[in-house]
């Protein structure tokens, strides 16, 4: 099977600003499910594993996009790397869910994607913006959560937010760059502004799609409990937890080899089995 690696295409968003998009698709005639995996926090398209990943859905049948948030720190120019901090300062919820559905409008008008047939992949903050986005938009049938977060609200507290308010901006050191990493207060400004809008628990309960939500046991950065109360908030959804997989299912930044971490390889197969039963064949 010739898979087509369509690779730093540029996504324009008047709303935001430029930035880049991968599709990774079998090369045939037939439309296929359009799946779009949205990244977290202090993360971005290549990160890891996540080619990897892309490949592995598109080696199932599907149309798999992969983006970086535009104001995620990476740039057109390079989008490996943290080069614009200013950037990913001025990030925000409302900027992540305009880029999201940038990345939909785009690509369901291509000839290779069914536009009734649309998944979102989250993973770790990713998996918030989804599931706001699958409340508001009708036209997402499939919602996979991976180590989501159940809220938005993670915010410095107490002495750190006054802080934070006085100053204007707080810094979070990237353990893997070294770089300190700024955000301003306008995020928090941005969500007390559409807090219900970004109320996770509220969309996670009315959401209409089909609901898939997989995490670690043993997650260092979200616990396994935003999992179980993501469960508890849609009874219909189905809860798949990985025994002792960590928060990137075993993957890290450089990935160096051929083949998937194997709690990676489990998220992607049962993410797949689940497509296929709710979705494709339904």
């Amino acid at each position: 099977m010739n898979i087509i690696k369509n690779q730093n295409i540029t996504i324009p968003n008047p709303e935001t600003r430029d930035f880049l998009a991968d599709a990774y698709y079998p090369e045939t005639d037939k439309k296929l499910p359009l799946i779009v995996f949205v990244h977290g926090y202090k993360g971005y398209k290549d990160w890891g594993a996540w080619n990897l990943m892309a490949e592995k859905f598109a080696e199932a049948g599907f149309f798999f996009v992969k983006f970086n948030f535009s104001h995620n720190g990476t740039t057109i120019a390079d989008p490996n790397n943290f080069a614009d901090l200013e950037a990913f300062g001025n990030n925000n919820y409302s900027k992540e869910v305009s880029d999201l559905d940038a990345v939909i409008e785009f690509f369901i008008k291509n000839s290779n994607v069914d536009n009734q047939k649309i998944i979102l992949i989250g993973h770790s903050r990713g998996g918030g913006i989804s599931i706001v986005k699958t409340f508001e938009d009708e036209r997402i049938n499939g919602l996979i959560t991976l180590a989501s977060v159940d809220t938005l609200e993670r915010f410095p507290k107490n002495d750190a937010f006054e802080k934070w308010k006085e100053a204007g901006v707080y810094y979070v050191l990237n353990g893997r760059t070294k770089q300190e990493m700024p955000h301003y207060y306008q995020f928090y400004e941005d969500f007390e502004q559409n807090v219900h809008r970004f109320d996770v628990e509220r969309a996670a309960e009315m959401a209409k799609a089909h609901f898939l939500i997989i995490h670690g046991t043993n997650d260092e950065s979200v616990s396994v409990k935003n999992a179980e109360h993501l469960h508890i908030l849609n009874p219909n959804s189905e809860l798949f937890l990985i025994e002792n997989a960590n928060h990137t299912f075993g993957a890290k930044e450089p990935w160096d080899e051929n083949n998937l971490p194997k709690d990676l390889n489990k998220v992607v197969e049962k993410s797949i089995e689940f497509i296929n039963d709710k979705i494709v064949n339904e």
